[in-house]
């Protein structure tokens, strides 16, 4: 749990340092030479991980790979009920993120008129939420309960959705919406590592067809969000509310597949109050 609250908090530094360096980066070069500068930071990537990393897993245990190969262990993974949930549950409260990333330089500056630099204070504030409660989350659910830290993210998320909700419908402060924002942004967060223990807790078989798909899941349902926040124009921020309340609904919805089944009680015997009856033997 621990390194998944890890994993979190450095997905939520990326976010902070990005913006600051491509601001940097921009006052020296064009949208072309940013374009070449991760395009340089990707092959530098891809070259560190071909000749910097081993394989760790042990001969014996490899397999062939392939399509055929990858299709069988993902049907093995969605087959069961409690993956299934996790995959559904993160890509929901992510496209509910994706939407917060789409549609925020629409609400905060053009709604609200903030300035490219009070934007990047307030996208900070939540990118530094989004660490804090990725590492709080790893902590807890080790120490408390991974469902129960998994309730607890969706209700922040739940609240800082209706949050947006009610500013979309009245006009409410800009201290509002940036507050509902930092909450359910600091609520995605603390799902992650709950969910992703919850998804790959049972595969380290697999662990890596498991984690793809869990990623997989993420980003598609994030991508397939995103465009329905422009559907009212950049002056409304009512289509960011109704995708952020909708995505957390279903992401609740979604949480009920992780429930531990009960299992069914054993029948008991037959008991009566007449003690000949008690006495007398079955046949």
């Amino acid at each position: 749990m621990r390194y998944y609250g890890r994993m979190t908090v450095l997905g939520g530094l990326a976010a902070i340092v990005g913006p600051l360096l491509g601001g940097q980066l921009a006052r020296v070069t064009d949208w072309r030479g940013l374009f070449t500068f991760l395009a340089v930071i990707g092959a530098a990537i891809l070259a560190l991980i071909a000749f910097g990393y081993r394989e760790t897993l042990p001969s014996g245990n490899r397999t062939t790979g392939g399509f055929a190969q990858t299709g069988r262990d993902f049907r093995s993974l969605l087959s069961d009920r409690v993956f299934t949930g996790a995959v559904l549950l993160q890509g929901f409260v992510n496209a509910a993120l994706f939407a917060y990333l789409a549609g925020a330089t629409y609400v905060l500056q053009g709604i609200y008129g903030l300035s490219p630099q009070q934007y990047a204070l307030a996208f900070g504030l939540n990118s530094a939420g989004f660490m804090v409660f990725g590492y709080l989350a790893g902590r807890s659910s080790e120490r408390w309960s991974v469902r129960g830290t998994l309730a607890a993210g969706l209700v922040m998320c739940a609240l800082g959705a209706l949050g947006l909700l009610a500013a979309g419908l009245s006009a409410l402060p800009l201290a509002v919406v940036v507050v509902s924002l930092l909450v359910m942004v600091s609520g995605v967060a603390a799902t992650t590592p709950p969910a992703t223990t919850l998804a790959l807790a049972g595969y380290p078989h697999m662990a890596g067809t498991a984690s793809s798909l869990l990623g997989m899941a993420r980003f598609a349902f994030g991508g397939v969000a995103a465009p329905f926040v422009g559907l009212a124009g950049a002056a409304s921020m009512l289509s960011l509310a109704i995708v952020t309340v909708v995505s957390v609904a279903l992401a609740a919805a979604a949480c009920t597949a992780l429930a531990p089944r009960r299992r069914a009680r054993p029948a008991q015997p037959y008991q009566t109050d007449e003690p000949e009856l008690a006495a007398a033997p079955t046949r």
